[in-house]
């Protein structure tokens, strides 16, 4: 998998863009909150998958490759002009996306999604602010800062990533433990904001199947051939 440059303008909307190529070997996609546009050479079809809420462990036949646009919270709601509640753990073919080019997508991503999205307003940054507090925060914390009721929260999060704000929370922290290189369980736990090395074993072994000391050693569930 290679990661191509995202340039200011697309920094707005987008958080990576990623070209992958499936080799045959064992893969592993790991939980997300982010609401996905991809894109298989094979097929020319643009997809948006919605948030991941468990790990997948598969093998996929060698010779395709995807184009995978990570998207920032919220923007693609505003994007697709449509809630997400219904969308995790789930892929649906994009009939259209106004001012995007497929044959142009898959050549050069981000001259598309520069295009596509260079006379968008930039819709507000409110569920943005909400993940970033989230991430140190608790529910409650989060909705009073934003001067909101919790039920409001949970409606911006459902409406515009498919998740709870409590979901979105606990994927962003196992995401944390995997982002980590090393260091003692016990601190990658705190840093992640957990309660304690305990429960930051649970919650993983909940998205990821086995501990992380198991994840980490290679010792992870078997992987089943994909068929998306």
């Amino acid at each position: 998998m290679s990661s191509l440059v995202v340039p200011p303008a697309l920094l707005r909307w987008v958080a990576g863009i990623d070209v992958a190529a499936a080799a045959g070997s064992p893969a592993v996609d790991v939980p997300d909150h982010a609401i996905t546009l991809l894109l298989r050479s094979d097929k020319r079809e643009l997809m948006v998958m919605g948030p991941r809420t468990r790990a997948g462990y598969h093998v996929s036949a060698p010779g395709h490759s995807c184009v995978r646009v990570r998207m920032r919270p919220g923007r693609a709601q505003a994007l697709l002009g449509r809630p997400l509640r219904d969308l995790a753990d789930r892929a649906l073919p994009l009939r259209e996306l106004p001012g995007l080019d497929v044959d142009q997508f898959a050549a050069d991503p981000v001259a598309a999604l520069e295009g596509a999205l260079a006379d968008r307003p930039e819709p507000p940054e409110r569920l943005e602010e909400a993940a970033r507090l989230l991430a140190r925060a608790t529910v409650a914390t989060t909705a009073a800062r934003l001067h909101i009721s919790e039920r409001r929260l949970y409606t911006l999060f459902a409406e515009g990533t498919g998740l709870s704000p409590k979901h979105f929370a606990r994927i962003d922290r196992v995401r944390t433990v995997l982002a980590t290189d090393a260091g003692r369980w016990s601190d990658i736990a705190a840093t992640a904001g957990y309660y304690d090395q305990s429960h930051m074993t649970a919650e993983f072994r909940h998205f990821m199947g086995v501990p992380p000391a198991a994840f980490t050693a290679g010792r992870r569930p078997a992987a089943t051939p994909c068929t998306a």
